[in-house]
């Protein structure tokens, strides 16, 4: 009986053992590390959905407005370029437009001082012309009545009326070497006056021209 008991409990004393060993084992491995442990915990990557769109709408908001900042910088700067390099071309325009229109004075008023010593210089020749002229007519009055005044007096009237010829056909002489003188000196007039408004026309039309250019550049 004793024996029998005996047998018993060391079963149950075993199956006690075996049971506590069974639970030991299939126990799982806890990996969260208890509350007192100093092994620090291991945070959640899991995002709430809707924390994470507000996230990104943030995101993408600071995103757009730097892109616009980055976009109106740029078109800023492209804006201050432009305005630079237009305001260059423009001062670039207007310094070849004062030099082209200057140019061309230049030669109108070389044009103007050589058709004015061509005018001179024929005027003067004209007069001399005029002068040797009146000199030799002078000359040739003078000395018919010189013939009168030696003449006989019963030749005088005969040398009168010759000597009347001869200073009439001394001025004739005379009219005809001055009328030609200044016909040639009118014709050099002419020239020189058609010589200063070519000059002139061209003047105009180079300051026509820079105008036309300044307002091109202006345009672009």
């Amino acid at each position: 009986m004793n024996k029998l008991l005996a047998t018993l409990i060391g079963g149950l004393l075993a199956a006690s053992a075996y049971a506590q060993t069974g639970t030991q084992a299939t126990q799982p491995t806890r990996t969260t590390p208890p509350l007192n442990s100093t092994t620090p915990a291991t945070q959640s990557t899991t995002v709430d959905p809707a924390t994470n769109s507000g996230a990104v709408n943030q995101n993408s908001a600071m995103g757009a407005a730097g892109s616009t900042a980055g976009t109106t910088s740029a078109t800023s700067s492209s804006t201050t370029t432009t305005t630079t390099t237009t305001s260059h071309d423009m001062a670039k325009a207007q310094s070849d437009a004062d030099k082209d229109v200057a140019k061309a004075e230049e030669k109108e008023v070389k044009a103007d001082a050589k058709a004015d010593k061509k005018l001179n210089k024929a005027a003067a020749k004209a007069e001399k012309k005029k002068a040797k002229a009146q000199e030799k007519a002078a000359r040739k009055q003078a000395d018919a009545t010189e013939k009168v005044t030696k003449a006989d007096p019963e030749d005088r009237a005969k040398a009168e009326a010759k000597a009347e010829k001869k200073i009439a056909d001394a001025n004739y002489d005379a009219q005809k070497k001055m009328i030609k003188a200044d016909e040639k000196l009118n014709k050099v007039k002419a020239e020189t006056s058609a010589d200063k408004a070519k000059a002139h026309a061209k003047t105009e039309e180079k300051r026509g021209e820079a105008a036309a250019d300044l307002h091109k550049s202006a345009a672009k």
